[in-house]
């Protein structure tokens, strides 16, 4: 689903008379899109081809002959053998496999040049995707020989009980059934696409030394043997005289499950009782964990709170009188709400209270007679009446903003006499609250807002006139209802949309503008208001998988850090705010949080309100290998300073409650990642799969 940013329509207020509140799935033949919490996939251009070539020239990669990962199980010498013919197994005890797993986790990756554009996957009869790459002249290249990475294979491919870190199925890498095993060649016959985490998996184990493990030693070592077939297959199709690639091994583990769970428990993901450790880093137990801190439930206006939906029978669900849930089968029905307030009038609380109410992007603005208007304002008379009663009301919904912001704004302007402009300024700024609405959710707040002021108790008794239009802030004019995301509270992420409303930027304590890849649309006075000291362009840029960014982070995170220590926060945004701009999000959050990437990642994705945020495949590795450089900063003994200015307190000392535990990460000399490159290119690719077009 692409994310396009539209205008509000500047529409004259119009009386109740002739307008009324219809829900999405009524007869309206454009009905608005459901609102799925922290679903949009956005779609990312990937920019024009160059006419010319860039003006500065890469720098070279560095010799393929002095990166070569190195590993603990080549040469493959020391270990017990089976021969059979031309191909061999070797055999690891738990010890073994431990010892290799946690040396390859300390080895460098080889430099993005090395390694790109062949991880996106090269299919020769691919021919709009060769001629992208060679567009921008690039070498297809073969595949790289710096690789020599570790795939670990559960043979009866059950992965949800006895699984070790990072393990995998054997469909997930063979194709098998043919008499033959061969490696699955996924790489995409047609189309171009910079995101192909789901084809890593697949290209990494052909690069890699393969352990198989598991119960049945028969089946363990079927596997082996057809891998090791596999393997030399693809070595007889893939090797050149002139491009010599290393030989790969297959391995299997001798050594009983028992003997991990004694003695190796933070290999263990999922123990043998099915139930995970908490010991393997988890992509989507982290989204939810975040997800859950970010919007967890706070005080929006007197008696009346905001949050996610708690769990049933959970402390988070006690204490409130009534729970409102914002949903899309939600209807206005303050008669309900009426029958409640009479009962807890009258004491009685025996029972917990449960309501509904449209979800945002569900009501909009049709040319039929109604009172639905007059129904939407008693919901918030009776609302308020049952927290005027001393008795807690929890405004709720999956993720605790998605759902709930058209109710959540409304009530906050409706009780406290505010313009809902200024409500859903209050609501970010100083009570802290993420929100997301629609474009129509702006618009019938706009129209609804004179009468919410005039409805209002608080508005009631004055003595001065609330006017039937109101002059609405110019912020508020191009206002579509998504702020730009708050990822720290120095940091925001957004789109070119949310750049070009400087004064909606000014509101939100927003001080600097870092623009990557795009120039934002503003007038030659509004530069000069702002000070070209607090703009920053970054040229030459394109979301295409080719561009390289790393080579920016230190200039980018340069400038965020200047106007932190100015009590400035940073608009960080290109086009759509999910790829090149949450890149440099996702650096300076593990520059300044000492964050593995994988926790970074889950960080910005879980504030990047309702878009998935989707760094493209070689972002994503500059980012791993922006990891390794902060890491031996940081054990070497020196600050992760940028541009020898900024001081970091680096990963050193492991004692914040980020830390994994068992990341090794201050060891001396050294690193130690936290998930290797195939393995987080697939929890990417399973987080994203669900809401993929046709669920690829």
């Amino acid at each position: 689903m692409a994310t396009i940013t539209l205008s509000r329509p500047i529409t004259p207020h119009s009386s109740s008379s002739n307008l009324t509140l219809d829900s999405r799935d009524s007869r309206d033949p454009t009905p608005c899109p459901s609102p799925v919490p922290n679903k949009h996939i956005p779609i990312c251009p990937p920019g024009p081809i160059p006419r010319e070539g860039p003006t500065t020239p890469p720098p070279s990669p560095p010799s393929e002959h002095h990166q070569v990962q190195k590993s603990l199980l080549y040469p493959p010498d020391r270990y017990r053998c089976l021969a059979m013919g031309q191909l061999a197994i070797y055999m690891l005890s738990a010890a073994d496999i431990a010892a290799a797993v946690h040396y390859h986790a300390q080895q460098p990756l080889p430099d993005p040049s090395q390694v790109f554009p062949w991880l996106h996957g090269l299919h020769p009869s691919n021919h709009l995707q060769q001629a992208f790459v060679n567009a921008r002249r690039r070498s297809t290249r073969k595949t790289p020989a710096c690789l020599r990475g570790i795939t670990i294979v559960k043979a009866d491919g059950d992965l949800s009980v006895a699984r070790l870190k990072g393990a995998v199925a054997p469909h997930e890498i063979l194709l098998m059934g043919a008499g033959v095993a061969d490696f699955l060649d996924l790489d995409p016959k047609e189309g171009f696409s910079a995101r192909n985490f789901h084809i890593q998996t697949a290209k990494m184990a052909t690069t890699s030394d393969i352990i198989v493990y598991g119960a049945d030693d028969v089946a363990v070592r079927k596997l082996a043997w057809e891998i090791a077939v596999a393997q030399m297959r693809w070595r007889e199709e893939h090797n050149d005289p002139h491009h010599p690639l290393p030989r790969y091994n297959t391995f299997i583990c001798v050594s009983p499950w028992s003997e991990f769970e004694m003695y190796h428990p933070e290999l263990i993901a999922v123990n043998s009782l099915g139930n995970p450790t908490g010991r393997v880093f988890d992509f989507a137990h982290q989204e939810r964990r975040e997800m859950y801190e970010m919007a967890r439930a706070s005080e929006i206006s007197h008696n009346v709170w905001l949050g996610p939906t708690p769990e049933h029978g959970s402390p988070d669900q006690h204490g409130y009188a009534l729970l409102i849930e914002c949903s899309d089968i939600g209807r206005l029905n303050p008669k309900n709400l009426e029958y409640i307030f009479g009962m807890i009038a009258k004491g009685s609380l025996k029972v917990q209270y449960q309501a509904d109410f449209p979800s945002s992007g569900s009501l909009l603005v049709s040319n039929s007679v109604s009172g639905e208007f007059d129904a939407f304002i008693e919901s918030l008379k009776w609302i308020m009446e049952i927290a005027n009663l001393g008795h807690k009301v929890l405004i709720h919904c999956a993720d605790g903003y998605t759902e709930s912001t058209l109710l959540a704004v409304a009530y906050h302007a409706y009780s406290t006499g505010t313009p809902v402009y200024d409500s859903w300024l209050t609501l970010h700024t100083q009570l802290g609250r993420n929100m997301f609405a629609y474009p129509t959710d702006a618009f019938l707040l706009s129209f609804l807002g004179s009468r919410l002021l005039r409805e209002s108790p608080v508005t009631a008794s004055l003595e001065r006139p609330i006017p039937v239009v109101y002059d609405e802030p110019a912020w508020f004019v191009q206002f579509d209802g998504s702020f730009p995301s708050r990822i720290t509270d120095y940091m925001y992420l957004g789109n070119l949309g949310h750049a070009n409303n400087p004064e909606l930027l000014r509101k939100l304590g927003i001080g600097q503008i870092l623009s990557v890849g795009e120039s934002v649309e503003w007038s030659a006075e509004t530069l000069r208001e702002w000070g070209p000291e607090n703009t920053c362009l970054i040229q030459g840029v394109q979301d295409n998988g080719m561009d390289a960014l790393d080579e920016m982070f230190e200039r980018c995170l340069w400038f965020i850090d200047r106007g932190r220590k100015s009590g400035k926060a940073t608009l960080v945004h290109c086009r759509v705010g999910v790829s090149r701009s949450a890149t440099i999000c996702i650096a300076e959050v593990m520059r300044s949080m000492r964050l593995s990437f994988p926790r970074a990642y889950c960080f910005v994705r879980a504030r990047r309100l309702n878009v998935i945020i989707q760094p493209n495949l070689r972002f994503t590795y500059e980012l791993l290998k922006w990891e390794e450089k902060l890491k031996l900063k940081s054990n070497f003994g020196a600050s992760a300073s940028i541009n020898g200015e900024m001081d970091c307190d680096g990963y050193g000392d492991c004692s914040g409650s980020d830390c994994s535990g068992d990341s090794d990460c201050s060891q001396e000399g050294g690193f130690k990642r936290e998930m290797e490159w195939a393995e987080i290119a697939r929890e990417i690719a399973a987080l994203n799969k669900p809401y993929a077009r046709n669920g690829a």
